[in-house]
């Protein structure tokens, strides 16, 4: 059994665990545009109108880009503004990517633009067409502050559009709203005139909705539906109980706030239909709003769907969890709580009626078990019920990094047997077990015996022979040893040596992490922390996706040094947690 790998699945398990109510973020920063910084706006988006409650995910951004600039402008340096002024621009020009690469948002948006700004995925495939790949439905609703210079903007857009000669304009009346979109000639000949045909490529469509909003959807089926959903309110995702409810746990002020409907997305990850839905009601959704703070993005965020039993739940934590006193403070991610096997328990009970997530986690388990020959929930998770941290350290002469995992033992004769288990298990898997000392600390080492060849020349003589030699050699695969009541498991002797060193550099001393913890509640269930310039090129090398989110979050990750989440307690059936982003604010 190698360690390695053993602790880089515990690190993605413990995440899922620990990031039950996160997903995703975006770089927001801006009457008083300091007002910002203590607060926002109350209201709800309003755009939620037009989306429909099996929505996957809806982002709205709730105050003006103006605002933001003006914000940004003050808070950065006098030396640092122009680039902030840049940045900014970079941020309005990129919503204009949606629509066309042509316009200029300070002259053709910024005028008519009111104070919200919603990006929504209506639908996994809005031509429901088994012929042809999934096609996402994407909505775009910006309010309008001035209905006449908004409609002047569509006409002067669509003016353009119409100089083509491989497309016609297409104004079409839909329930009392006018559609604008363009459609290829080569289909005009095709569907003979009929502008409802299923078979019309996707292309932007727009409409102004009662003189308030500008929409914008890739297919006019996308825009059709966006106005069905307000005439049919029962439909929309803005009078769902579940969505109200979660909104109203939510109440302090804020510049933007995300929607989740987890299986919806779910589903669009693991490229399966979405489930047919008449409420949320009994469906985990996820909805979390953007604050200001000095240093840098706070996110709320609510998660709705816990257990019947789980309807109330206390923090368990008041201050950190002391198994951090062995994590360096150079680690470039860690993970800390208590009782990780109610925390396994909590991940199976919340799946178990998930058809898209229950195979892929069954699968994923049976796989390392096989692996291992050990069962993961009752040889590691079940003796793990008080303090646990998890800590990954990068090493630059190395392509994967070193894990430090470290468990206090509540129980510890049910520990030392599940401990002496695993170095079983290591035996059967071929390795050696053995012990060695680190300075006065006696460690237990799971080794594996490897042989190399080496070349000699020697001389006799008639001239020069080359003899081959076997060299046998030693490879550590893991380590652990005892400290008190806890237990210390790395991937590597020099790992080892960090952990033990770390009560004198430890993570709870360095100034960084305090201050990524700060805007965090006192109160809470454990933390995930994340140190970004520490852990970007491996994170970027294991999640390619995270370099296309860097693309469009390009002045957000340019001044992330961390990122730091902490979950405190269930009430009335809605879990909290609470996301701080730090940014540096000195560039």
């Amino acid at each position: 059994m190698k360690l390695r790998s053993f602790f880089s699945v515990l690190a993605v398990a413990a995440i899922g665990l620990l990031l039950t109510a996160v997903g995703g973020f975006f770089w927001l920063t801006s009457q008083s545009p300091l007002n910002l910084l203590h607060g926002g706006v109350n209201t709800n988006p309003t755009a939620a109108m037009f989306v429909p409650k099996q929505a996957p995910i809806m982002f709205s951004m709730q105050v003006n880009p103006e605002r933001l600039e003006a914000f940004r402008q003050l808070a950065a340096p006098p030396v640092y503004r122009r680039q902030a002024r840049a940045e900014l621009q970079q941020f309005e020009q990129s919503l204009l990517a949606i629509i066309d690469t042509d316009l200029d948002y300070r002259r053709d948006i910024q005028p008519w633009l009111g104070d919200e700004i919603t990006l929504a995925v209506t639908s996994l495939d809005f031509d429901r067409n088994r012929e042809n790949k999934a096609q996402p439905g994407y909505l775009l609703a910006l309010t309008a502050k001035d209905p006449k210079r908004a409609r002047e903007f569509l006409q002067l857009f669509y003016s353009k559009q119409a100089l083509s000669e491989t497309s016609d304009l297409v104004l079409e009346k839909y329930k009392g709203v006018n559609l604008l979109y363009q459609r290829p000639l080569a289909q005009i000949a095709v569907s003979g005139g009929d502008v409802n045909q299923s078979q019309i490529s996707t292309t932007l469509t727009s409409a102004i909705v009662g003189d308030r909003f500008v929409l914008f959807a890739n297919h006019p089926k996308v825009l059709r539906s966006a106005i069905n959903t307000v005439q049919a309110a029962n439909l929309s995702l803005e009078n769902d109980p579940v969505y109200q409810q979660t909104l109203q746990s939510l109440s302090e002020p804020r510049i933007g706030l995300s929607f989740v409907n987890l299986p919806a997305l779910t589903a669009w990850i693991a490229n399966q239909p979405v489930p047919v839905q008449d409420t949320l009601q009994g469906s985990k959704t996820l909805l979390f709003d953007f604050s200001l703070d000095r240093q840098g993005l706070i996110a709320q965020t609510a998660l709705v769907g816990a257990e019947p039993d789980e309807q109330s739940q206390q923090p368990t934590l008041s201050q950190p969890v002391a198994a951090l006193q062995y994590i360096p403070a150079k680690s470039a991610l860690a993970i800390a709580g208590t009782d990780l096997n109610q925390l396994w328990n909590h991940l199976q009970a919340g799946v178990a009626s998930d058809e898209t997530l229950k195979p892929l986690l069954e699968k994923s388990l049976a796989s390392l078990q096989s692996r291992w020959g050990i069962q993961l929930p009752e040889d590691v998770f079940s003796w793990v019920k008080a303090e646990y941290a998890l800590s990954m350290l990068p090493r630059p002469d190395k392509d994967n990094p070193d894990w430090i995992f470290v468990a206090q033992k509540s129980d510890s004769s049910t520990a030392q047997v599940s401990i002496e288990h695993l170095d079983t298990v290591a035996k059967q898997q071929g390795m050696s077990v053995g012990f060695l000392s680190l300075g006065e600390q006696r460690l237990t080492a799971w080794t594996k015996l490897t042989t190399s060849t080496e070349f000699a020349a020697s001389r006799q003589a008639k001239g020069q022979l080359t003899q081959t030699l076997l060299k046998l050699e030693a490879q550590v695969q893991g380590v652990h040893a005892t400290m008190g009541d806890y237990e210390i498991f790395t991937s590597s002797i020099a790992a080892m040596d960090e952990a033990l060193k770390g009560r004198g550099n430890s993570l709870l001393k360095s100034e960084q992490f305090q201050s990524a913890i700060a805007s965090l509640p006192e109160d809470n269930d454990g933390y995930f922390y994340l140190d970004w310039k520490r852990s970007e090129a491996l994170i970027k090398r294991q999640l390619p996706i995270v370099r296309v989110a860097q693309l469009v979050g390009k002045p957000l990750f340019e001044h992330l040094q961390s990122l730091s989440l902490s979950s405190y307690g269930i009430d009335q059936g809605v879990r909290r947690s609470k996301l701080f982003l730090r940014l540096d604010t000195t560039e």
